[in-house]
């Protein structure tokens, strides 16, 4: 496993109808490093924004799809996807509001 900081670990928010749907709920969606695992995720999530406390952390791996161009065969990049579930007393995150 890479020795991963926590800004690292946080790629950048998943801005869709579903996941502004749950925000509600105090769940916010984030696309990570494919390597991070969940303790990571929670420790990243509560040092870049401050006043939260995450409650679960729940996590989705994509492999990647295989694309041809003409005869040339590729493969897209794996990713993975987090649900971040926030404590009732935390705050929220901020970079969502402006939505």
């Amino acid at each position: 496993m890479a020795d991963l900081k926590y800004y690292d670990v946080i790629l950048k928010p998943v801005i869709t109808e579903n996941s502004m749907a749950i925000m509600d709920d105090k769940k916010y969606t984030f696309l990570v490093h494919p390597e991070a695992n969940k303790i990571q995720i929670k420790q990243a999530v509560e040092k870049m924004f401050e006043g939260t406390k995450v409650e679960s952390v729940h996590t989705m791996n994509y492999n990647g799809k295989n694309k041809r161009r003409g005869m040339i065969y590729g493969k897209t990049a794996k990713r993975k996807k987090a649900i971040v579930k926030l404590t009732a007393d935390s705050k929220d995150i901020e970079i969502f509001q402006g939505m």
